[in-house]
Order: C-alpha cells, then structure tokens, then sequence
C-alpha cells in the first residue's frame, strides 16, 4: 500500500533526550479527526502533539517529524524506562474511543496504520515487545487503541507480537483475584513485569495488579476484561512473557 502523507505542522514538540526504540499506539478518542487534529496543533494547555495521524479513511497526517519528541505518552513506563515521549514515535488513529461507544476501526484505516507503522519500523530499530498500545504503559489511566484493536492483525504483518493459542497448565486449579494472596498471584506479577509492564512482584493481588491486569486484557484478551487472573488469562500471560524473551 503506497501511503500519501498530509503535512500538518504541530507546534508541540522538543527535542529527543534517549535513543528512538519504541512504537505507541492511540486512538484520538474525540468526536472526529478534524476536532483530533485542530486539538494537537493548538497551544491551549496541556498542549499535547502525536507525529501521526490516520484518518478512518485511510489518510496519513503528519504533525511532528520522527526524529522530534511529540508530547503523546503523558506520564508513562515501559520495561525501566519512563520519558516515553523521548524514546517514541506515537500515532493517533481517529477513533472516538469509549467516550463514544468505541466504533470499529474500518479496513481502510487499519491497512493505512499497518502500512504507516511498516515504513516506521523500516527506518528505525524498533523491538516488537517495545511496540505498545498507550494502555499498556499508562494502565492506570488510559484505555487506548482499546479491545477493538486488531492486535493480531498487526502483528500478522509483522507489527508486534502475537502469542499462540495456550491451554492452562494442568495443576492450575484456579486463579487469582483482588485480595488474594500466593504464588499464582505472584506467578502473574513476574510474567507481567517480564513483558513490560510498571507492577511489583508482592505475591498480593492489589489494585495496581488488577490495574495491570485490565491493561494486558485490553490488548491480549479483549473478550474479557474483568482485572481478574482466572486461569485463562495467567496462562496467556506466561505465553506472552515467554515470546517476549525468544525475541528480545
């Protein structure tokens, strides 16, 4: 797919502090693209900027270049590191989010983000377990790209990671939930540290866990996402914490 980029100049940047190693995906979460993109070229406090954004029609707005630091993440962290923004490229995809009903995202614009996200990958040295979703490293506040995103599809061609299917192992009798206490809580917490994610390995099961948990629902197991560790979800954990180290 051969991409027509808009220019459409955001005044909302500085310059990198750390190397560009990472990929973050947004929905815009507004009523439509125009009011999305007006809102990241405005200097209205908090300004905010992305380096791209796709259109539900396929188009492809740039704001901000890549070697710049677009103000996208917010506060953040992924795998130790926490000035996101200076580490990213962030693209919006026009979405009205969950405010909104969270509206499928159409083919054209997801052929658009895959094609986009290619020639990004292309140009700089992005490790799949470093392109994340904003849930992913603000899961305490942000719900973004949300269920509907079409992960696999990404990761298909050849954009992220996508685990195979897993069953639970067999001396899982049951999983974990807020208040519990144990190792399968604390089984949990090292896979989900081991893929990325800001929790500390206690072996209880408090509010930033089930925090996590959503987050990790959200991009892996959007069929439910409830903040519980049932035995479906540990063990999709563990899959995705063991494909995180073949390919890191």
């Amino acid at each position: 797919m051969t991409l027509q980029i808009i220019q459409a100049p955001s005044p909302n940047f500085n310059d990198r502090l750390h190397p560009l190693d990472m990929l973050v995906l947004h929905y815009t979460g507004m009523k439509d693209g125009p009011t999305a993109l007006a809102r990241m070229q405005d200097l209205n406090e908090p300004r905010v900027s992305a380096h791209y954004m796709v259109e539900e029609d396929g188009r492809v707005f740039q704001l901000v270049a890549e070697d710049k630091r677009a103000w996208q993440a917010g506060r953040s962290w992924w795998r130790g590191d926490e000035d996101i923004n200076s580490r990213s490229i962030g693209v919006e995809i026009v979405n009205g989010g969950h405010d909104f009903g969270l509206p499928p995202f159409p083919d054209a614009q997801i052929e658009a983000v895959i094609a986009l996200c290619q020639g990004i990958l292309g140009r700089w040295a992005i490790p799949p377990e470093r392109i994340v979703a904003h849930s992913d490293i603000a899961p305490d506040r942000k719900e973004d790209p949300g269920e509907r995103f079409p992960w696999k599809r990404l990761a298909d061609a050849g954009i992220g990671l996508w685990p195979q299917p897993a069953r639970p192992e067999p001396w899982m009798t049951h999983g974990a939930a807020l208040g519990d206490a144990g190792v399968t809580v604390e089984g949990l917490q090292r896979a989900l540290a081991a893929i990325g994610y800001r929790i500390v390995v206690t072996g209880v099961f408090d509010e930033n866990t089930a925090a996590v948990v959503r987050a990790f629902q959200r991009r892996w197991r959007p069929e439910r996402i409830n903040g519980e560790g049932d035995t479906e979800t540990v063990t999709l954990a563990n899959s995705v914490a063991e494909l995180v180290a073949a390919t890191a």
